[in-house]
């Protein structure tokens, strides 16, 4: 057992043991070490001026990633090196990064500045990235600037980042390795007393029976939801237990039936992977938050925090995925669908957590397609989120599963439309008229700062009549499907 997180920061180790709770990385710079080149702006990881880079190892590799320090605990940075806007200057000289943004005029009132620096500067030390407008601003989609303008920040994303890295970090980057090595073992970590605590476990016989002892203490994978309730909600978290260093936890497992996915792998972990499985659902990942928010987000998180409006939970139920849940007496699977039971409420033991999820890959007869529906095109919560698959046989549906987001207390099925579409014909589509008008009594939604109940509505079925099409096969149908296709190839690749 260890009484204290370490992490590097300037080349320096830092221990400290006086970690609370809920400390934010973003609390510790400002108000513990009083570096404010890393700025508050929206507080709930949507703007990216609180950005800064974490550096761990992966397979051996130094890698880069940005967060978003406001909803990042400071206790989930333990093992890494921490790279904020202070650390990038060498000897009085910019780092390639911010020279390129001064040259090419990419800050007014600067108060974003340091958010798309530190963005910039993972970008920077991303391998396999091709050179393109398109690149930069999926990576800087979670970096918002009010004043400046895009144009220049991504003329100097342009310019800087697609040679090889040439700066301090890559120089000194087998010391950094070294260190970081030194640092990452296998104890337990459990700073504060059994009324108030930080804990992080290594391992899922270890989490078992300290979430037996502690059952109300809050689990915490990526904190892109929890991160919240500390700073909208104020909520009070006096136990924590960070997923984060549980062995086995974030395993990605492609196998020849589907995939299996562990509960803190991240989005950006398991992206290739599933977009493998469909080119929608790759497409779907890339929408979901932000790279900050992918980088530590979970999909098991997504699922357990039984959000209404999950993005992920109605794709995976509609193609018939399973849950992993595990107690100290042992483990248990059931369909992801019999997990959400209604709004905040799920099929979960008071000591239970989940460990995984397993997602069937479609069969050659079966069409899967998903779509979401937001008032933003990244970074956005789904206003409705629907997905589909429909077994075929000799152009017949013979089965259909079909799941929506948005449109009730819990991700959930559309039953009456499925068993009105079985036997239509994806050649006529005069036979598809009774699963439209069975969708209207399979859900009763509600209106809200998203969309209306009728808006809703409209859109679940629009969306349905859309997949209808594209499963036929028509030449115009197929347009947006080579795109998403061509994407996922640009990932995988």
């Amino acid at each position: 057992m260890r009484d204290t997180i370490r992490f590097l920061k300037g080349g320096e180790l830092i221990e400290l043991t006086d970690v609370k709770p809920t400390e934010t990385v973003l609390d510790y710079l400002r108000l513990r070490t009083g570096q404010k080149g890393t700025k508050e702006g929206c507080g709930e990881g949507d703007c990216g001026a609180c950005t800064v880079a974490v550096g761990r190892l992966v397979e051996g590799k130094l890698v880069y990633q940005p967060v978003n320090s406001c909803i990042q605990l400071l206790g989930m940075i333990d093992g890494a090196e921490l790279v904020t806007v202070e650390d990038l200057a060498e000897d009085g000289r910019l780092h390639p990064v911010q020279r390129a943004m001064a040259d090419l005029h990419g800050s007014q009132c600067g108060f974003c500045t340091p958010g798309f620096i530190m963005s910039l500067f993972t970008l920077y030390h991303a391998e396999g990235q091709t050179k393109s407008r398109k690149a930069v601003t999926d990576w800087l989609a979670g970096n918002l600037c009010r004043c400046t303008g895009y144009r220049p920040i991504i003329d100097a994303a342009l310019e800087s980042c697609f040679d090889s890295a040439d700066d301090a970090f890559a120089w000194r980057g087998n010391e950094t390795r070294e260190k970081l090595r030194q640092i990452t073992d296998s104890s337990d970590i459990f700073l504060g007393d059994s009324e108030s605590f930080f804990a992080s476990p290594t391992s899922i016989d270890g989490l078992a029976a300290l979430y037996r002892q502690h059952p109300d203490a809050t689990l915490v994978s990526g904190a892109t939801d929890v991160g919240l309730w500390i700073t909208k909600q104020l909520r009070e978290l006096p136990k924590v237990i960070w997923l984060g260093r549980i062995f086995g936890l974030d395993r990605v497992e492609e196998t020849p039936s589907g995939l299996l996915i562990g509960a803190t792998a991240t989005y950006v972990s398991c992206e290739a992977a599933i977009a493998d499985l469909s080119p929608d659902l790759g497409e779907l990942w890339r929408r979901i938050g932000s790279k900050q928010v992918r980088v530590s987000g979970t999909v098991g998180g997504n699922i357990a925090n039984g959000s209404p409006i999950g993005d992920t939970p109605p794709a995976l139920i509609a193609l018939g995925a399973t849950l992993e849940l595990q107690n100290a007496d042992g483990s248990r699977t059931l369909p992801l669908e019999d997990f959400f039971i209604d709004y905040g409420r799920q099929d979960r033991k008071e000591d239970e957590f989940v460990t995984g999820v397993f997602v069937p890959r479609p069969d050659p007869n079966q069409i899967f397609r998903c779509y979401k529906i937001s008032k933003r095109f990244d970074q956005d919560i789904s206003a409705v989120m629907g997905a589909f698959r429909f077994t075929v046989m000799d152009s017949r549906i013979t089965e259909a599963r079909i799941a929506y987001g948005g449109m009730a207390g819990t991700p959930k099925r559309a039953k009456g439309a499925e068993t009105a579409l079985i036997g239509a014909s994806l050649e006529d589509p005069s036979t598809w008229g009774a699963g439209m008008k069975a969708l209207l009594a399979d859900y009763t939604p509600m209106t809200d700062m998203r969309a209306s109940a009728g808006y809703r509505m409209e859109t679940a079925r629009a969306l349905l009549a859309k997949a209808l099409m594209e499963a036929s096969g028509t030449e115009a149908a197929q347009v947006r499907v080579l795109a998403a296709r061509e994407a996922a190839d640009d990932r995988a690749a």
